[in-house]
């Protein structure tokens, strides 16, 4: 990522970047290196999998090595038929970064209830509770 710096403020820009999307899940990654190394150099393709089954999720980033070829791989690729599927191919945007996740022990941030100042109750099931009650 290239950060430029003007006067007023910072901006976050993805050099040369697209976003290739409605592929179909059985598009290996060279096809589509060698698909857009029709317009331009291709960088790297980069199609994310998923974490549980690991297949493809559908899309993809194609990077180039020039910003020239963003525009024509835009002009050339979108609604472009690919396996049966017309791809969707825009220029990518810098995503905000997430902060850090915590632990799921309860503290920070999505894990566990949040307390909202409440002293938490005692664990165990509520029949447990009552026989102990019964029993005082």
């Amino acid at each position: 990522m290239i950060r430029y710096i003007s006067a007023s403020r910072e901006e976050d820009v993805i050099p040369a970047k697209v976003f290739v999307g409605n592929l179909s899940y059985d598009t290996p990654q060279h096809e589509l290196e060698s698909l857009f190394s029709e317009v331009g150099s291709v960088v790297e393709v980069f199609m994310p999998a998923d974490r549980h089954t690991g297949r493809p999720r559908g899309f993809a980033f194609v990077e180039f090595a020039d910003e020239a070829a963003v525009s024509e791989a835009i002009e050339k690729f979108n609604e472009y038929e690919l396996r049966g599927r017309p791809l969707r191919v825009n220029a990518a945007d810098e995503r905000p970064s997430r902060p850090p996740r915590l632990s799921s022990d309860g503290g920070g941030f999505g894990g566990g209830r949040p307390s909202f100042g409440k002293k938490a109750r005692p664990k165990g099931s509520r029949r447990n509770l009552r026989g102990k009650k019964r029993s005082l």
